[in-house]
């Protein structure tokens, strides 16, 4: 049974589309709040997701885009970003992506949010990222993530 897309994810889908991407986004029959969660309901590894987190550097939001099987070092990440990275609070990252936390996407939110992405990504040759709903996920590559997102690829650890 085709089931349809929450809004927020049909915002994502047409934003992907708009960028050159083929737009599918999958829904599950249950939310995928983790990346070990979104791995274990996909069988992929734990690398190959791409979590959306905001963090704010200095004053100002960013999304990193990291791989799953990794944490992002706040000190070390900061200083390559050249200021000082803190984790944005719950209610500043709805407030910026437009997306609930454990669903957040690459893009797809209210403005362009500087976007760094995580070098570690790059190891596998199929990505799996939110699609703006904890139900939802899109598949792509570590080049295209960059190219639709205008990310700048960085070391995170």
């Amino acid at each position: 049974m085709r089931r349809s897309l929450p809004p927020v994810a049909s915002k994502v889908s047409d934003t992907l589309i708009a960028r050159g991407h083929h737009g599918v986004i999958i829904t599950q029959d249950s939310p995928t709040h983790t990346a070990r969660e979104a791995a274990d309901a996909l069988g992929v590894q734990l690398g190959a997701i791409t979590k959306s987190l905001v963090f704010l550097l200095d004053d100002d939001p960013v999304l990193l885009l990291v791989s799953g099987a990794h944490q992002v070092h706040l000190s070390r990440t900061g200083q390559r970003l050249e200021g000082t990275l803190t984790r944005a609070p719950a209610a500043m990252v709805l407030a910026v992506t437009g997306q609930p936390i454990g669903g957040v996407a690459p893009l797809g939110h209210p403005t362009n949010l500087p976007t760094f992405v995580d070098n570690a990504l790059s190891r596998h040759t199929e990505l799996w990222a939110a699609g703006g709903h904890p139900n939802t996920l899109f598949r792509t590559t570590f080049g295209e993530l960059v190219r639709i997102t205008a990310g700048l690829a960085i070391d995170v650890d």
